[in-house]
């Protein structure tokens, strides 16, 4: 099943403190917050969330196609779409400005800091769903506001069920606007702080919001995930990780298991745990895709997490 995944491709600037912020940053002071963080460990790796899913997705043997807008610098991304077999027919060249980029900086206790500049993806609305007639599933991701609005009312016209995951990019919108993503959308996804922020935004509570859609999922990193469906709650386990060497790409890696489970017909616990699985893959690599396991290791993976394999 073709999935489009409508959201950014970025270059992610990592940056690693070998310290922990809360040592560094003064709670009395911070009305007048000036602080510099020595770096002495950086690397650029290929990322935004239509990457990182996209990348994902393929390593589980699902379909992906990226819709997304990049800017002049962008040879070496899609380049490497190309290497990895990736179809960029819906991957938009916008002149006179850069691709997007995160400059991400990682404490000890995998606490981050980001600014992101967001470049080309500012032009995402110029895409349209419709042109991409192929896909059967899709998410709306982190990307320009107009794209992602854009995107979400294409895909309920088109009556493409799609995955709400704003991310990083929730605060850009008001409850109002919220709750118009949650009605048209027919899953929603969002980490604890996203949630939360979520219900404050829209004034309800997270039970009642998971009435409008079929399904909602809240992660929680190391406490694992919830997914309210069907009038239940299925609590996911966080899966062990072999290591922890970067959490930058986890929540994208396991909305890739969202994805191939939703595709696929799997139920909802599996589909919980094979994205739990996807997650605790990826954190044990630097960068976003750096991780390569084959589908038979995943199943295996899973297996040794769940005593079975999802396919």
């Amino acid at each position: 099943m073709t999935t489009l995944i409508c959201g950014s491709l970025a270059f992610d600037n990592i940056m690693v403190f070998p310290d922990r912020f809360k040592n560094h940053i003064l709670p009395e002071q911070i009305h007048i917050l000036n602080v510099a963080f020595l770096v002495p460990e950086m690397r650029r790796e290929y990322g935004g969330c239509a990457g990182n899913i996209a990348y994902n997705l393929m390593l589980l043997g699902g379909e992906p196609l990226i819709m997304a807008t990049v800017g002049d610098d962008a040879a070496p991304y899609l380049e490497r779409l190309d290497k990895l077999g990736l179809p960029r027919t819906h991957v938009r060249h916008v002149p006179g400005g850069f691709t997007a980029q995160a400059f991400i900086t990682t404490d000890l206790d995998d606490n981050q800091i980001t600014a992101f500049h967001p470049g080309a993806m500012s032009f995402s609305h110029l895409n349209k769903v419709e042109h991409a007639k192929t896909a059967k599933l899709g998410i709306v991701a982190p990307d320009g506001r107009e794209g992602m609005m854009q995107h979400a009312r294409d895909f309920a016209a088109a009556g493409v069920p799609f995955i709400f995951d704003p991310g990083q990019g929730l605060p850009m919108f008001n409850g109002d606007e919220l709750l118009d993503f949650m009605r048209l959308a027919d899953y929603a996804c969002f980490n604890d702080y996203e949630a939360k922020l979520l219900c404050d935004r829209t004034g309800r509570r997270l039970e009642d919001l998971a009435q409008e859609v079929k399904a909602l999922i809240v992660t929680r990193g190391g406490e694992g995930s919830e997914i309210y469906a069907n009038g239940q709650r299925f609590d996911i386990p966080c899966v062990q990780a072999d290591d922890v060497l970067d959490p930058t790409g986890c929540g994208d890696a396991y909305r890739s298991g969202l994805l191939y489970g939703i595709a696929n017909g799997l139920d909802w616990l599996a589909t919980g745990r094979l994205a739990a699985v996807m997650g605790a893959i990826k954190i044990a690599h630097r960068g976003g895709q750096n991780h390569q396991p084959s589908r038979e290791e995943i199943a295996a993976r899973f297996q040794r997490a769940f005593g079975a394999a999802p396919w």
